[in-house]
C-alpha cells in the first residue's frame, strides 16, 4: 500500500514539478472550495413532451426569471422583465417577434445587451473565471473573448469603463447587437445550471422523445435514472422482440408513431400490411387510441388502419410476453399467463379463478392448443421490426448515450435518486426478488443495473445477452420490479375485460411507507447517505395536486417530482409536472401549468411555473467544499500537500523552472 501511494505522489509530480507549481494548484483549490456550489435542475417522467421539456430546461424551472427580478425588481416593470426573460429562452425567435415595434433600435440593443451582461455576471459569479472562460468558449459563437471581458468589469475605475461603452457601441455600429444578444443569452442558459438530473421516463406518450434525447446529449454535465419506459425501450434497441412489441403497442395505444417512423425511421408498413390482410374482416372498435372519439374514429380508414395495427401488434406482444415469463420461471409471473385460460367458445378468460367476458374473442392468429406461438406471419413481422430497431442509427446512438450516462440510481451531494421504488416487503422490511438471485436493498440495485447492460454489450448470441434483454422487459412490467414498482402490470385487462376491477394494479409497499421518515431514513442508509441535507428523490408515480396529494413526504426526507409532464395525465394530477431547483441557499420545488406553446411563450411572455416554494432553506450558504466534488478536491490538496513536503525534505527532485 505504501509503495503505491508512493509511486502515486512520483507520479504527481510530473503534473506539479516544483513547489511554486504545487503550491499555485493548493491555493487555487482552496479557493474553489469556498466557492457557493453549483446549481443542480431536477426533471422527471418527461416522457416525449419535448416542448414542455425544452422551455422548462431554458427557463430553468423558473431560476432565469428569479435571477432577472433579483437585478431589476426595483428599476424595470414586471412586463419588461418578462420580455427579458422570454428572449433569454427564446433570443431568435423573441428578436423577430420585437424588431417591427421598437423606434430606437439602436437604444433599444444598447439597454438589451446592458442588462442581459448583468445577467450573466450574476449567473457566472459562482465559477472560476478559468471555468467561465471554457463554457463561454463553446457557447458565445466566437463572443467569447468580448463577453469575458464584460463580466469583468465590476470595479474598474472611470477610464476602463469607458473602453466597455466603446466596446459595447462598436458591436451597435457594426450591426452585430443580435448574434451579440443570443451569444449572451445561450451563454446565460449554459451558466444558469451546473448539472442536470433526469430521474426517469423520457419516452413513451409524448410524441418524440428522440427530440429529448438529442438536446441532453448537448448537455455538458448530465445524470440519468433509468425509468420503466426506458429500459423497455433499452430492450428494443438490444433486440428483444417483446420489448419492440410493446414499444410499438405503447406508441399506437397514444396514436404517437412519429417517434418511431420520423424519429427513428422505423417503417412500420410491414405491420400495416400485416393488420390489413389478417384483421381487416374483425371489429376493431376496442383498439382506438386513447383520446380517440369512437364516434367518428372509425369512419376514416387510417383510424382503422391504425386500430387494426392495434390489434395485431397487441397479440403478438401477449405471445412474446407468455414465452418470456415461461422461459424465466425466476420472474414469478405465471399469473400473466393469459392467453391459455381464454375459453374461445364462450369468448371469457379465467383470471384468478373468476371468468370474465372479453370485449373481444377474435383471435385468427392465436392456435388454442399452442396459444403463445408466433404464426409464420408474425414472426417474419418480428424479425423486420428486430433488424429495423437494431439497424436504426439515431436509436442506437440514443440507447448508448442512455448506458453511457444513465443507471439504476444515482448518489449525488447527499441526495439519492433513482425513479420507481426500492421494493419492501410489508413489515418495511427490504424485499429480496427471486429475479435478482434473491438480492435486496443496494445489492438489488446495482445486480438490476449489470443485467440491463448485458442486453447491449454482451456478445450477441449468448446467454448473457439473452438474459438481459428478459431482464430489460423484467424491469419494465415484472412483478415487485423496482422501476415498474407494482404487483402486476394489467394491460391485458384493461385491453380485453369491461370490468374495471380487473384492472387494479397494486403497487409495493414502498408507496405506504414513503411518508415515514424512519423507513426514509433506513434507506438513505442503505446507500451510504442519510442524516441533515439527504433525501431520497423519486418520479414514476404521478402526484395528483388535484386530490390535495403533496410532493414533499416523510418531513422533507423524500421528495416526488413526477406531477404530470405528460397531457394524458394532466386531467388527474391537475398540474403539468413537478421539477427541483437545488443551489448553494437550498432546495425549491416549483409546480408547472399546461405548456400552451412555444408560440404562446414567444408572444405573450408565457411561462409555466404556478408555484415555487422553498421547502429547505439552507441556513449557511452551500459551498463547493460541501459537496462531493469538494470531498475529491479536500484529497487532491492533502496530496499535493504530501507532494510539496517531499519537495522541501528534498525526497523529490524538483524541475521546470
Amino acid at each position: 500500500m505504501a509503495e503505491s501511494r508512493s509511486k502515486y505522489i512520483k507520479e504527481l509530480s510530473r503534473r506539479y514539478p516544483n513547489q511554486n507549481s504545487v503550491s499555485s494548484e493548493i491555493i487555487n483549490l482552496e479557493a474553489i472550495l469556498n466557492l457557493p456550489k453549483g446549481t443542480e435542475h431536477f426533471m422527471s417522467d418527461i416522457h416525449g413532451e419535448y416542448e414542455a421539456f425544452l422551455h422548462i430546461r431554458k427557463s430553468a424551472s423558473g431560476a432565469i426569471r428569479q435571477k432577472v427580478d433579483l437585478l431589476f425588481d426595483k428599476t424595470v416593470t414586471s412586463r419588461e422583465r418578462s420580455e427579458l426573460a422570454t428572449l433569454i429562452y427564446y433570443p431568435e425567435e423573441k428578436l423577430n417577434e420585437l424588431r417591427p415595434n421598437i423606434t430606437d433600435l439602436s437604444d433599444w440593443y444598447y439597454v438589451t445587451i446592458t442588462r442581459l451582461i448583468e445577467v450573466c455576471r450574476l449567473v457566472s459569479c459562482k465559477y472560476t473565471r478559468s471555468k467561465v472562460r471554457k463554457l463561454l468558449k463553446n457557447t458565445s459563437c466566437g463572443y467569447d473573448y468580448i463577453l469575458n471581458e464584460f463580466l469583468n468589469n465590476d470595479h474598474y475605475p472611470a477610464p476602463k469603463q469607458s473602453y466597455y461603452e466603446n466596446i459595447l457601441r462598436s458591436i451597435v455600429d457594426l450591426g452585430a447587437s443580435e448574434r451579440f444578444i443570443v451569444a449572451i443569452c445561450n451563454a446565460i442558459k449554459t451558466l444558469i445550471i451546473d448539472h442536470l438530473h433526469i430521474v426517469g421516463d423520457i419516452f413513451d406518450r409524448g410524441p418524440r422523445a428522440d427530440i429529448i434525447m438529442d438536446e441532453l446529449m448537448k448537455e455538458r454535465s448530465i445524470d440519468i435514472q433509468w425509468g420503466n419506459h426506458d429500459v423497455l425501450w433499452m430492450g428494443a434497441a438490444s433486440g428483444s422482440r417483446t420489448c419492440i412489441a410493446t414499444v410499438i403497442n405503447n406508441s399506437i395505444t397514444y396514436k404517437n408513431l412519429d417517434v418511431v417512423e420520423i424519429g427513428y425511421g422505423i417503417s412500420l408498413r410491414p405491420l400495416t400490411i400485416f393488420a390489413t390482410e389478417v384483421y381487416s374482416d374483425t371489429n376493431v372498435s376496442n383498439y382506438m387510441p386513447k383520446g380517440s372519439d369512437e364516434g367518428d374514429f372509425l369512419k376514416h380508414e387510417d383510424d382503422k388502419l391504425i386500430a387494426r395495427m392495434h390489434k395485431a401488434i397487441a397479440v403478438i406482444q401477449f405471445k412474446l410476453e407468455g414465452q418470456c415469463i415461461m422461459r424465466n420461471p425466476e420472474f414469478e409471473m405465471e399469473s400473466r399467463l393469459l392467453l391459455d385460460k381464454i375459453n374461445f367458445e364462450t369468448g371469457k378468460v379465467n383470471i384468478d379463478g373468476t371468468w370474465h367476458s372479453l370485449k373481444d374473442s377474435a383471435f385468427p392468429t392465436i392456435d388454442p392448443s399452442s396459444p403463445y406461438e408466433l404464426t409464420d406471419m408474425e414472426a417474419d413481422l418480428m424479425q423486420y421490426l428486430k433488424n429495423a430497431f437494431m439497424r436504426s442509427e439515431k436509436l442506437q446512438r440514443h440507447i448508448r448515450f442512455l448506458y453511457e450516462k444513465g443507471e439504476m440510481y444515482t448518489t449525488f451531494n447527499k441526495n439519492l435518486m433513482f425513479h420507481g421504488c426500492i421494493p419492501l416487503n410489508d413489515d418495511g422490511s427490504f424485499m429480496s426478488l427471486k429475479a435478482a438471485e434473491g438480492r435486496s436493498g443496494k445489492e438489488l440495485m446495482d445486480y438490476c443495473d449489470r443485467t440491463a447492460r448485458q442486453a447491449f454489450y454482451s456478445k450477441d448470441g449468448t446467454d448473457s445477452r439473452r438474459k438481459g434483454k428478459d431482464f430489460l422487459w423484467f424491469l419494465w412490467c415484472g412483478k415487485d420490479s423496482p422501476l415498474c414498482a407494482r404487483k402486476k402490470i394489467t394491460s391485458f385487462e384493461r385491453l380485453f375485460i369491461k370490468d374495471e376491477s380487473t384492472w387494479e394494479e397494486p403497487k409495493n409497499m414502498y408507496y405506504q411507507c414513503w411518508n415515514n421518515s424512519e423507513i426514509t431514513e433506513k434507506i438513505l442508509s442503505e446507500f451510504g447517505l442519510g442524516g441533515e441535507g439527504s433525501h431520497i428523490i423519486n418520479g414514476h408515480i404521478p402526484v395528483r395536486m388535484s386530490k390535495g396529494e403533496n410532493p414533499i413526504k416523510a418531513g422533507g426526507k423524500l421528495i416526488v417530482i413526477d406531477g404530470g409532464f405528460c397531457k394524458a395525465y394532466q386531467s388527474r394530477t391537475g398540474i403539468a409536472g413537478y421539477t427541483l431547483i437545488y443551489n448553494s441557499e437550498g432546495i425549491r420545488i416549483s409546480a408547472h401549468e399546461p405548456f400552451m406553446g412555444v408560440h404562446d411563450a414567444i408572444a405573450n411572455n408565457a411561462d409555466i411555473v404556478s408555484d415555487v416554494s422553498v421547502f429547505e432553506h439552507a441556513t449557511d450558504r452551500i459551498r463547493v467544499k460541501d459537496t462531493d466534488i469538494g470531498k475529491e478536491l479536500s484529497e487532491r490538496i492533502a496530496d499535493l500537500k504530501v507532494l510539496l513536503l517531499e519537495y522541501e525534505q528534498g525526497n523529490i527532485k524538483e524541475t521546470g523552472f
